[in-house]
């Protein structure tokens, strides 16, 4: 198993090939032919990275996506090649600091879409309903309630941007960015994904509220690409803690969140340290998702 007593803040230095992008959790290699995803253990809120990372998180997403990856690959091709660190040979300085965080990707050409599936109405989506009676544009039927189960999954698409937040947007406007067939087509790819997920998460007591794809282009196909049905990613509840009208706790950072928003930070200026506590609470809430889906334990 991983090796999870330490927490990896940056794998800059660990990697012998060309760091092209540092994400707020993820950063990417160029191997070349293939790419590297590096999964640190940095966790952000409130567009802010927070200080100190959580134990075992990058783990966990890593895993989780491999995970989803394998097994929904019948369903649709994804970008994995493998995620073994030895395969790296001398491009992984130091392997065991490495073991069970890196993902080697073929090269897609990345769709700039988020691709946002919602089979509950919460979140950004309950704000937009409460407003208009529409998430991206779809009217929903009247009289629902926070957290209330959608008859059918819904697809709400997002902009993405590089520099700030993504941007919701009407199926209209993705097919005029990206084409009608390709839109359709993504649309289609990723409600198939949610029901897939969703189904397999039930079986295990959890809910999938909500969750995200990305998907890219490679030899002229489309394959799914960066992560699949994380905490990160998704929005799990545990079943037994499901409710209409409240704010269910999530099964991913919610901690972190909770210490923010009672805290006195302003959310403008250097987020305050997160109190040890708080770090090992977040740690238990993403072994503990792990251990759900996938049946195995990362301790």
């Amino acid at each position: 198993m991983p090796n999870i007593t330490e927490a990896l803040s940056t794998a800059e230095g660990l990697i012998d090939a060309p760091l092209i992008h540092k994400g707020k959790v993820r950063e990417l290699y160029d191997l070349g032919e293939e790419l590297l995803i590096v999964v640190t253990d940095r966790i952000s809120a409130f567009d802010y990275v927070l200080d100190p990372p959580v134990p075992g998180k990058g783990q966990v997403l890593n895993g989780l996506s491999a995970f989803w990856f394998e097994r929904t690959a019948g369903l649709q091709p994804n970008h994995v090649v493998h995620t073994d660190v030895k395969r790296l040979g001398a491009v992984a300085k130091e392997p065991d600091k490495l073991e069970g965080r890196i993902m080697a990707c073929r090269k897609a050409k990345r769709i700039d879409i988020e691709c946002v599936v919602r089979g509950y109405i919460t979140g950004g989506g309950w704000r937009q309903y409460q407003a208009s009676g529409e998430v991206n544009g779809i009217r929903l039927p009247e009289g629902l309630r926070k957290n209330s189960k959608l008859e059918e999954p819904i697809f709400t698409p997002a902009g993405k941007n590089d520099v700030g937040h993504d941007e919701d947007i009407p199926f209209e406007e993705m097919a005029r960015r990206v084409g009608s067939g390709l839109a359709e087509e993504l649309r289609e790819r990723s409600l198939r994904l949610y029901e897939a997920g969703r189904d397999f998460c039930a079986v295990r007591g959890i809910l999938l509220a909500d969750c995200k794809f990305e998907f890219g282009v490679l030899d002229g196909k489309v394959i799914l690409i960066d992560e699949l049905f994380t905490p990160d990613s998704s929005r799990f509840w545990a079943e037994e803690k499901y409710e209409l009208d409240i704010e269910i706790d999530s099964m991913d950072k919610e901690p972190v969140r909770t210490y923010l928003l009672h805290s006195d930070w302003d959310k403008n200026s250097p987020p305050p340290r997160l109190p040890d506590a708080v770090v090992e609470a977040t740690s238990a809430r993403y072994k503990d998702i792990y251990r759900r889906l996938t049946g195995e334990s990362l301790d």
